[in-house]
């Protein structure tokens, strides 16, 4: 088996490997392998050929693949290779990473390992519908690709269950393709997706968004020829008594997705429990030293800009962290890890380092809809931000940018709590 050593093995050629790797070439590391398991770079970009992208890192609004070529071309010009047609097989958790692709296997020695692995989505089986296994049962980023990349053309009446982003893209896209949507069910009282995506997708085209609602039944023997659906109670419990069945020849699901993570757990990381991502730090590298993580296996993220923000910092991190200029994040007294609550899901980076310097980006999701609510941060109980939001939704994460002297103040406490504080939940 071939050995090469490299300063920074990047994991992932989507959106945010590519700008962790162009991010590191600008902070001066010039010693970086890309490893892509597809033929193309540019990730889940290629198939997403509606515009929206962008509008915040080149304030330009693009469709995803003129995005990833964007991204492309600035590797392009720093001469960074990417390693086509290459699955990695295992990371090690002292960053030795085994990989399979045109020049046989191929162990890399890594310097730092930025895993950018990105996520996949919830399959049918995984939320347990009763019924037959007709055809006409896509998820709907595989029915993205099939009409987008491959041309297919897979049904004229679409259901869909679950309203995040790309269900609610897929009932527009489908729309334009000929195809009658009978109708968008979310088993919650409210839409997973952007606000944007709900007028643009479903409200200009009148299709209904039928929230508190699930699909119980799948209906057909070679073909799916319909669905039954029902609302849920507050327990999201199927109420029988509103079944009623929708004839349709396709229904789309899309009902979550889930971060690639099977590498960060072979190299010994630990995982949140609540985004399926790795628990980091505030330089995105996990409690694994040296192992560094970004973009959607991180956290599931609704603007790939944010994922590219994101994914810039922790390259610019990697590549201190291999000059021996950033510290590990294996010393648990070397920082203060956040607290979340009053509607706070979450919080990344869920650690902040006390030897770190500069500000501090945090994101976060809430678990409601929420009017009139503020976003406080405390350190030891005093309040250091405190951001008024009219609306907050799931759907759409939350972004607080701490200054210097606040992101100084998080450093020094003993305590840091992020909340949420209301005058009214919808």
């Amino acid at each position: 088996m071939e050995t090469i050593e490299k300063k920074i093995v990047i994991i992932g050629g989507g959106p945010a490997g590519l700008a962790a790797a162009v991010a590191a070439y600008d902070a001066g590391e010039r010693d970086i392998a890309v490893l892509e398991r597809d033929g193309y770079g540019g990730g889940i970009l290629n198939q997403c050929i509606h515009n929206g992208f962008g509008l915040h890192t080149f304030n330009a609004e693009l469709t995803g693949p003129e995005y990833a070529a964007r991204y492309l071309e600035l590797m392009r010009a720093r001469n960074i290779r990417i390693d086509y047609d290459t699955m990695v097989l295992s990371v090690s958790g002292d960053r030795t990473v085994t990989a399979a692709g045109p020049r046989g296997m191929v162990r890399y020695d890594a310097g730092a390992v930025i895993l950018a692995c990105g996520c996949r989505e919830r399959p049918r089986g995984a939320i347990n519908i009763a019924g037959t296994r007709p055809s006409g049962v896509f998820s709907a980023g595989t029915a993205q690709r099939m009409i987008n990349v491959d041309g297919q053309r897979i049904g004229s009446r679409v259901f869909i269950l679950g309203s995040g982003d790309i269900g609610l893209i897929m009932a527009r896209r489908m729309t334009f393709e000929g195809a009658s949507v009978a109708g968008v069910a979310e088993l919650m009282p409210y839409s997973s997706g952007l606000s944007r995506n709900i007028a643009q997708c479903l409200d200009d085209f009148g299709i209904p968004l039928m929230l508190s609602t699930t699909v119980i039944e799948i209906r057909g023997r070679d073909r799916i020829s319909s669905v039954v659906v029902a609302n849920v109670d507050e327990n999201k419990r199927p109420i029988k008594s509103t079944a009623r069945e929708i004839e349709c020849d396709t229904l789309l699901l899309s009902v979550g997705l889930l971060p690639e993570n099977e590498l960060a757990m072979g190299a010994g990381v630990s995982l949140s429990r609540v985004t399926g991502g790795a628990v980091v730090n505030d330089a995105f590298m996990t409690d694994v030293d040296g192992v560094f993580m970004c973009g959607n296996c991180l956290h599931v993220h609704d603007l790939v800009d944010y994922v590219s923000k994101e994914s810039a910092a922790c390259g610019r991190a990697a590549a201190e962290y291999v000059k021996a200029k950033a510290p590990c994040n294996t010393d648990k007294s070397d920082f203060v890890t956040i607290k979340t609550s009053g509607g706070v899901r979450y919080c990344v980076p869920q650690n902040i380092t006390r030897s770190g310097g500069g500000s501090i980006t945090l994101r976060m999701r809430v678990d409601n809809v929420y009017r009139k609510a503020r976003l406080v941060v405390c350190a030891d109980g005093a309040a250091i931000i405190n951001r008024p939001r009219p609306i907050m939704t799931p759907g759409e994460m939350e972004t607080l940018e701490l200054d210097d002297k606040a992101s100084t103040a998080v450093r020094k406490a003993e305590k840091v709590e992020v909340r949420l504080e209301t005058e009214g939940v919808k």
